[in-house]
């Protein structure tokens, strides 16, 4: 079973594509997710997804990156530890192995299902894991920029969020 079909976001030529995988760390998120109504699952998947997405944008997951991603899980997702654990995981391996190609489908079915409150939470997150290290870097700002406009929201939302971060900006910290 492919990972996008249990999340219920899988399409048919996606599928044809890549296959199924069935390792697991599937299995595991699978029980996990069952736990979870059909919605919220959908919504908890997508919402890891894109959260990974951005701590990968560098092509690395920092501990702070991921730690933090969990605790966004649990607060944001009202998840136990041990499901964020899980759901991390293979959101982590999911990010590594079709960046790029599921980027935008996810992205673009997050933005179908959250409300506009739950999308600015979402950018204020992306921003949440990007300062982990204390420093957020032009790349995982590039890829904060692209999910908000994939996310269909406004610059000065954008901006908005950006300003609760700006010491953390690597393009506007000290040089010197």
């Amino acid at each position: 079973m492919s990972l996008w079909k249990m999340f219920g976001i899988e399409n048919q030529k996606h599928s044809e594509s890549l296959g199924s995988v069935e390792i697991e760390t599937v299995q595991k998120i699978t029980t996990t997710l069952k736990e979870l109504k059909p919605k919220q699952a959908r919504f908890i998947a997508c919402f890891a997804y894109i959260l990974t997405r951005v701590a990968h944008a560098d092509q690395h997951f920092s501990v702070e990156e991921i730690e933090t991603i969990e605790q966004l899980l649990v607060r944001e997702g009202r998840l136990s530890k041990k499901q964020a654990d899980i759901i991390v995981q293979i959101a982590k391996s999911q990010s590594i192995l079709f960046s790029g190609i599921e980027d935008y489908m996810v992205t673009r079915e997050f933005n179908k299902i959250a409300n506009q409150d739950q999308k600015i939470s979402l950018l204020h997150c992306l921003y949440r894991i990007s300062a982990a290290n204390q420093s957020i870097s032009n790349i995982e700002e590039g890829a904060i920029r692209q999910i908000a406009r994939e996310l269909k929201l406004n610059h000065r939302d954008f901006i908005s969020a950006r300003l609760h971060f700006k010491e953390h900006l690597a393009l506007l910290k000290d040089k010197s």
